[in-house]
């Protein structure tokens, strides 16, 4: 702890989902933290309680323009992007940047620094796959032109841009490849599966399927996701690694298990399934098991009454009327 007081860290997309987690970790670890987000998607209230600290500073910045932080920098985790079709759907130009101009300028400042940097790419890049488990040998099979390109495309640029850096300039980074995660501070509104089965069951409310509900996912407990992008951070490893929960389920079985978590009333309803939304998700995690030592820990059920009681908290803090 004593050691990593003199360690400072850039954590962008910090008050999102998974940067605002990260922040709290490296807090914790006794880092000097710098969290920059433009708030697009990001809420300012994932880390209001870390602003009163001495060892955490905030820069409300866009990473797409010229990012300059002063002073040492020994760690970069880059964070920033719209994660949810929801969003990126809504701000298709500024998705594509972040994910090439905002890695390109933190690649160069990670550069000028001599910093580590950690870039954060997703299992959307191997679209809708043709192979399960998606091990991170496979290419992937992405429509470039289809609504979900735009992120897709995005991250896989980002990993292209990164590798280059490594290669080239002899950058030390990592890339973790994200699977669906979820836990506290996930927005309500988030638009993805889980929390929007959780808002319309303890509303009582029609949960929506998208198609017939038997696509896959494989979730993560948010807790596990931390503990292993942290391990990749810190490890010596600089292809890409698949975070995520190899246990895969159906969204209509996810649908029921919420349904009766929160015994709740809700009926399930069927929409027709987006363009290109992938029919399987489900991570090989050997890769992760052997290099980091890492695997998820915290069970499915667990997870969600966790994240079940968080939502309750919000419900409660503004009632529905």
């Amino acid at each position: 702890m004593q050691e990593n007081k003199r360690k400072r860290i850039l954590i962008t997309g910090a008050a999102g989902f998974l940067g605002s987690h990260l922040c709290d970790r490296f807090i914790d670890e006794g880092f000097h933290v710098i969290g920059m987000d433009n708030l697009v998607t990001g809420d300012i209230k994932n880390i209001e309680h870390l602003f009163k600290l001495p060892n955490f500073e905030f820069y409300n910045h866009d990473v797409s323009k010229f990012v300059h932080v002063p002073g040492e920098l020994h760690y970069i985790l880059h964070f920033a992007s719209p994660a949810s079709p929801i969003d990126y759907l809504k701000i298709p130009i500024q998705t594509l940047k972040v994910g090439s101009l905002g890695t390109h300028n933190l690649l160069g400042l990670a550069k000028s620094k001599k910093a580590r940097i950690l870039v954060a790419s997703t299992s959307e890049v191997y679209g809708d796959p043709l192979v399960s488990p998606q091990n991170e040998e496979y290419w992937g099979n992405v429509n470039p032109v289809g609504p979900r390109g735009v992120y897709d495309e995005a991250k896989r640029f980002q990993e292209a841009m990164t590798m280059a850096y490594h290669n080239f300039h002899g950058l030390e980074t990592r890339i973790t490849r994200i699977f669906n995660t979820f836990g506290p501070r996930m927005r309500l509104n988030d638009g993805r599966a889980l929390p929007t089965f959780i808002a319309q069951a303890l509303q009582n409310k029609d949960v929506t399927v998208f198609g017939d509900g038997k696509q896959t996912r494989s979730f993560i407990y948010v807790s596990d996701q931390i503990e292993g992008i942290c391990k990749l951070l810190f490890s010596d490893y600089h292809l890409p690694v698949n975070i995520g929960n190899p246990e895969e389920m159906t969204l209509i079985d996810m649908a029921k298990e919420i349904i009766a978590l929160t015994n709740s009333k809700s009926n399930i309803i069927y929409e027709p399934l987006p363009i290109d939304d992938p029919k399987q998700r489900r991570p090989d995690i050997s890769r992760a098991q052997e290099i980091l030592n890492w695997q998820p820990k915290v069970s499915r059920k667990e997870g969600l009454e966790k994240t079940i009681d968080y939502y309750q908290s919000l419900f409660k803090e503004h009632p529905i009327t």
